[in-house]
């Protein structure tokens, strides 16, 4: 998951959806003129996640796969519910514009085939419009076709400034510092790292829930959640501690009950499979030298992954350098490939341009961007779990009977009061901080 890091610090725009939060506090710190502080932080955050997610694999993968088990399309609709609460965390300066923002996000989601019945919604007799828009096509759009939009109005604006500003950047690494940066902020990192490992513990769940969940617990327990989206130190370290300890969550369920929980650990169980090894609850005891050997592969690869950023983090950060007028045909037909091959559908090429140029036209008007694609990639899941949950029993109040759905719920109505008093206390703490001044 660490990959997406690097975009998402260095061009604002996330590599993968699991890193649209990371974009909130790495960029700025990158804009600032730190970009390899920002990368070398989320790389150390991306680390030590990984680990705690490997021991929780390691020492309760059994216990947690079976709490898994116990979530039915209630609960992961409630889930979805409280995680969708996180749309007022990162409304920008603006609550009423986030929120419409997010609500266009749903919108999208809608457009298309039914998820259950198969049938065209929302098309109008449009033939491209009946398969949808797929999410990546909108995330890809909006940040890095908007984002390119705003970097060549910037360049036309402030030509000069532009050219000083990449004089200015600091491009040492400080590994020693930002590993001190990191370890210093325990209560946030092993938190947020849970959170990853626990939600994709669910078959599923994805580690773009985890990014933004864990964002949005760090702001809503940080002393000053002012800071964040400016560029904060807790920002990225949650962001990156919580998608990258997904791997570790994802193991969890296909090593202890033999269910996939990702596309990647389906792979892994067919292979298994084809060598004759039948997986499921007895695996462990069964095959305790192949299940060890996974155990080591994760460890090695997590510190493979730390040193081959490490290594190439000098590489990577050269891309601040490149003039914009080289840099932004590059992105733009590394934005198109990756946008056709999804699906090999032309129409999605011009999807890619028209939410490019509605990314720009609400940024523009100061419209937060996040909440949208939250609102699309939780959209779908939310409907499908819904839609199930009432074929199977119409009876609306098991959302509040069932235990595990009325926590969530319950957090939900929880986690939006508290932002909403959050807020307020923010706006009373800067107007007696300028009080204070003018005095």
């Amino acid at each position: 998951m660490s990959g997406g890091l690097i975009s998402a610090a260095l061009l604002g725009i996330p590599g993968t959806p699991s890193a649209i939060a990371t974009t909130f506090d790495a960029y700025p710190l990158a804009q600032k003129g730190r970009p390899g502080e920002a990368l070398s932080i989320g790389i150390w955050a991306s680390f030590f996640g990984s680990l705690v997610s490997m021991f929780v694999l390691i020492t309760i993968a059994p216990q947690v796969a079976r709490m898994a088990l116990r979530f039915g399309p209630w609960e992961m609709f409630s889930l979805i519910v409280f995680s969708l609460t996180i749309i007022a965390s990162v409304t920008g300066d603006s609550v009423l514009k986030g929120l419409i923002a997010g609500l266009f996000g749903l919108l999208i989601a809608t457009v298309g085939a039914d998820p259950i019945g198969g049938f065209s919604r929302y098309s109008f007799g449009i033939r491209a419009l009946r398969a949808g828009v797929p999410f990546l096509v909108v995330l890809i759009g909006m940040f890095a076709v908007s984002r390119l939009l705003n970097e060549f109005e910037l360049k036309k604006l402030k030509k000069s400034g532009d050219e000083k500003k990449i004089e200015t950047q600091d491009f040492r690494l400080y590994p020693l510092k930002t590993l001190k940066i990191v370890l210093s902020r325990p209560v946030n990192l092993v938190r947020s790292s849970m959170i990853g490992t626990l939600i994709d513990a669910i078959p599923g769940a994805g580690g773009s829930i985890a990014n933004v969940v864990a964002y949005d617990q760090a702001k809503k327990w940080s002393k000053n959640p002012e800071e964040f989206g400016t560029g904060c130190y807790d920002g990225i370290v949650a962001s990156e501690s919580g998608n990258n300890s997904t791997v570790g969550g994802a193991l969890i369920p296909t090593i202890a009950l033999g269910i996939p929980g990702g596309a990647v650990t389906a792979v892994m169980l067919s292979a298994l499979m084809v060598h004759g090894v039948s997986p499921g609850p007895l695996l462990i005891g069964n095959e305790p030298a192949l299940v060890g050997s996974i155990f080591i592969a994760f460890g090695v690869a997590t510190v493979w992954m730390a040193a081959t950023q490490f290594a190439g983090i000098k590489l990577f950060m050269k891309i601040t350098t490149v003039p914009i007028y080289f840099l932004a045909p590059a992105i733009l037909a590394l934005c198109a490939i990756g946008t056709f091959i999804l699906n090999n559908r032309l129409v999605d090429l011009y999807f890619l341009i028209i939410m490019g140029i509605i990314g720009y036209l609400l940024s523009k008007h100061n419209f937060a961007l996040a909440p949208a694609i939250i609102g699309v990639i939780l959209g779908p899941i939310a409907e499908v779990n819904l839609r199930r949950a009432v074929m199977r029993d119409p009876e609306w109040t098991l959302f509040f009977t069932r235990p595990i759905s009325l926590a969530f719920l319950v957090l939900a109505v929880a986690s939006v009061g508290f932002t909403i008093w959050q807020t307020k206390k923010t706006k009373e703490r800067k107007k007696a901080n300028e009080e204070a001044q003018n005095a």
